[in-house]
């Protein structure tokens, strides 16, 4: 497959928004049943193209087939499919109850509206569900979008942007294609909303951009989301290290909630190591291994990514107890790494790679302070089988969600909110490109109730206007 990407013209771009906003202002976009189509349409893509969004990202990552329809494919086309038999109860108006009985007939109520012409502006990691799963929010809110892919992963760029028109309204929905000086030009356009996932060195740039205009953007930033193990005898060790390791080579470890580091009770850390190192001969028996083996992990994106990853083990005073192996200017095998302190050079940023520090604590309150001292993590994974220390991590620690006895399974549950804080950012859909408009009804009926806010004023007016303000305050 071709990874070549012809990239828009700035003309190009002017031309797609201004389709885009003389359709949303057609009303084109508003009607259900339009909505729905899409989505239909969206979900008809992807399944007609399976194999082919699966070649595109093996050319741009060597991820594992079955890896991108997982995470990916089949996960988007369940989201679409869903969203489609839910999003008409979304779209709902929904009538807002007045407590005070002289507003009561009114007919206060919410409509649940389109902002307008949208931008999604997404990553290279995981390039198909993080550009698709914010469009199926914004074709069930009924906003058309502008799709901005990575430039780093021009095979599924080039083809999403062949395959989208021939599926969606193209008068609707496009894809630009670009890198920074397109993006920048995309940037100084007016959009109703603005979706960026990403870094948070990106994001600044993306929110400083939308705040020339007051656009509202919603950012989903990543972070180093951390691992804690209990000290928990009734804890299975080997379980726990096969799902960590598992969720850590996921894209090799290119994914914004891949665990980022394990934090570990200090008598439990040859223990945990030893279910590590089962875990690894598991995944690749003697005889294979995951730089060349018959299921390799996948690649690093590209080579300055690679030398920043390379430069961390070189740097890193831990010591290497699973992995290690660099190939190329692409590839490094998982690595596992103990003996990491709390001012190691991998325990600076968010790695974004297949290495995973394993760092001794006292006790919790220890592990506490350790993921207090950095930025707010998109996710927090907690193993244990002790509902105590659940709640003490939920009322002790600030994270975008907190996920008990396992890593990354949380982006399976597409009824709960996906987002973090912070730098960590935040993301859901629907709501996200929503307008709730409120709306009343003053019957002219009322008239005679209204008349002691008119002028003249008078002593009698402002006793009543007072009146309400004079309510006895509870004792505390």
């Amino acid at each position: 497959m071709s990874s070549e990407l012809t990239y828009h013209t700035p003309a190009e771009i002017d031309e797609i928004y201004a389709r885009l906003t003389a359709t949303f202002r057609a009303g084109t976009t508003r009607p259900l049943v339009y909505r729905r189509r899409q989505l239909l349409q969206l979900a008809r893509m992807l399944q007609t193209h399976h194999t082919a969004f699966e070649d595109a990202i093996l050319a741009d990552l060597n991820r594992p087939r079955i890896e991108t329809t997982v995470a990916e494919v089949a996960h988007v086309i369940t989201s679409a499919l869903n969203a489609a038999e839910n999003f008409e109860g979304w779209a709902t108006p929904q009538p807002c109850p007045t407590e005070e009985a002289w507003r009561s007939g009114w007919n206060a109520t919410v409509y649940k509206e389109p902002k307008g012409v949208v931008l999604l502006i997404s990553p290279w990691n995981y390039p198909l569900v993080l550009t698709l799963n914010p469009l199926i929010g914004a074709l069930a809110a009924g906003c058309p979008a502008v799709l901005k892919p990575s430039e780093l992963a021009p095979a599924f760029a080039q083809l999403l942007a062949d395959l989208l028109p021939r599926y969606l309204d193209p008068a609707a929905y496009a894809v630009v294609k670009g890198a920074v000086p397109e993006t920048t030009h995309v940037f100084g356009l007016r959009w109703a909303h603005i979706l960026y996932t990403g870094n948070s060195t990106v994001g600044r740039i993306v929110a400083g951009a939308a705040a020339k205009h007051l656009t509202p953007v919603t950012l989903e930033l990543g972070g180093k989301s951390a691992v804690v193990i209990a000290d928990d005898p009734r804890l299975d060790l080997d379980v726990a290290a096969r799902r960590i390791l598992h969720g850590k080579i996921q894209n090799a470890g290119q994914l914004c909630v891949s665990p980022d580091y394990v934090l570990v009770p200090r008598g439990r850390v040859r223990a945990f190591v030893e279910g590590v190192k089962k875990a690894y001969a598991q995944f690749w028996p003697e005889g294979d291994d995951p730089l060349s083996g018959r299921n390799p992990v996948s690649r690093i994106i590209n080579a300055q990514h690679h030398a920043r990853l390379v430069g961390l083990l070189e740097r890193t005073k831990g010591t290497v107890v699973v992995g290690g192996e660099v190939d190329g200017d692409r590839s490094i095998a998982p690595t596992v790494l103990t003996d990491v302190q709390e001012d190691d050079v991998l325990m600076n940023e968010e790695i974004f790679g297949p290495i995973l520090p394993i760092v001794a604590v006292d006790d919790m309150d220890h592990a506490i302070r350790v993921i207090d001292s950095k930025p707010t993590p998109l996710v927090i994974y907690l193993f244990t089988t002790e509902n105590a220390l659940k709640e003490k991590f939920l009322q002790e620690t600030r994270s975008g969600q907190l996920v008990l006895n396992d890593v990354v399974m949380q982006l399976c549950v597409h009824e709960m909110p996906f987002g973090g804080q912070g730098e960590s950012g935040c993301k859901w859909t629907f709501d996200t490109f929503t307008h709730l408009r409120g709306s009343i009804n003053v019957p002219p009926a009322q008239e005679p109730h209204l008349l002691g806010r008119y002028r003249p004023y008078t002593d009698d007016k402002y006793e009543a206007a007072c009146a309400p303000g004079r309510i006895r305050i509870p004792d505390a």
